[in-house]
């Protein structure tokens, strides 16, 4: 079987768009390929007339500071975004995700757009995007736009972009100001490079006292990547105490309904797991917001 019969190296947004909407049969945007290839190659995909390839298009490749936002490009393989000085302050909890994407030889070549593209649940980076309320870079035919990320998924591998015309371009993060952190954590089985059992990211703005504001996501949660709100309601305005954790911990039970899973987990181990999560990445995300303080 032939995985693909065209493959392309454009060098800018629109001649990407150009290849997508004009080839002879089904195309898709491809950057280090580590989901793609493997889906076709494995019959969970069909074959593909043309592939894409995004990852010479500078716009991709961008990861720096625009205005108040951090910008971190869609073919920025997530080796780089793990390493990168700039990630590792403003969005502690995306380096940290992406250090824990497959294996070495993955992280040279995979991509953060694959990885929110592809539309799985449990994907670690996209779940630590989800903690920052990330607005993501869409092109088209039809010009650029910026969509929050929590629109771009239908279900479980199935995303809202039309990826036969449409590609991502990057995405938007808040500057890390004073106050504030952000943290990551997972749970594997002990071969280590298929999605999580379990993982969560959060970001926090505190004072010395209190939790002013926090953003929780935790996957798999649910068909698609979504807000822990009710959870975030108990911790807001208290310190992460016992009691506000405690709530915290009771309203997962109460919000969440964990998917048991032959391969991986069952629900009752994923609903403990969730409960040692949320303790180590808040307690890692308030340190590091009171270490920022004290700089």
């Amino acid at each position: 079987m032939n995985i693909w019969q065209k493959y392309v190296i454009p060098h800018s947004i629109e001649e990407a768009i150009h290849f997508l909407t004009s080839a002879p049969g089904p195309a898709r945007p491809i950057g280090g390929g580590t989901d793609l290839l493997l889906e076709i190659q494995q019959g969970h995909h069909p074959p593909v007339h043309t592939l894409v390839d995004v990852t010479r298009i500078p716009d991709l490749l961008r990861l720096e500071e625009v205005g108040a936002h951090l910008f971190i490009g869609a073919a920025v393989p997530v080796r780089v975004i793990t390493e990168s000085p700039l990630v590792r302050y403003h969005a502690t909890a995306v380096a940290e995700a992406c250090g824990l994407i497959g294996g070495p030889q993955v992280r040279n070549t995979a991509t953060l757009g694959g990885n929110v593209a592809h539309a799985l649940p449990a994907a670690d980076g996209m779940i630590s995007l989800f903690a920052f309320d990330t607005q993501v870079e869409i092109a088209n035919d039809g010009g650029r736009r910026l969509q929050p990320i929590h629109t771009l998924f239908k279900g479980p591998g199935q995303s809202a972009l039309d990826l036969s015309s449409e590609i991502i371009v990057g995405f938007y993060l808040p500057l890390r100001q004073s106050g504030q952190s952000s943290a990551f954590s997972r749970v594997m089985r002990p071969q280590g490079v298929a999605l999580p059992i379990l993982n969560m990211a959060v970001w926090m703005e505190r004072d010395d006292r209190v939790i002013h504001d926090i953003h929780i996501a935790i996957g798999p949660s649910g068909p698609v990547p979504f807000r822990a709100t009710r959870v975030e309601h108990e911790l807001i305005g208290h310190p992460p105490d016992s009691i506000s954790l405690q709530r915290a911990k009771e309203a997962i039970h109460q919000s969440i309904q964990f998917r048991s899973s032959a391969m991986r987990a069952g629900a009752a181990y994923r609903h403990h797991l969730s409960e040692v999560l949320l303790e180590e990445v808040i307690g890692k995300a308030w340190q590091r917001a009171f270490e920022l303080e004290a700089v």
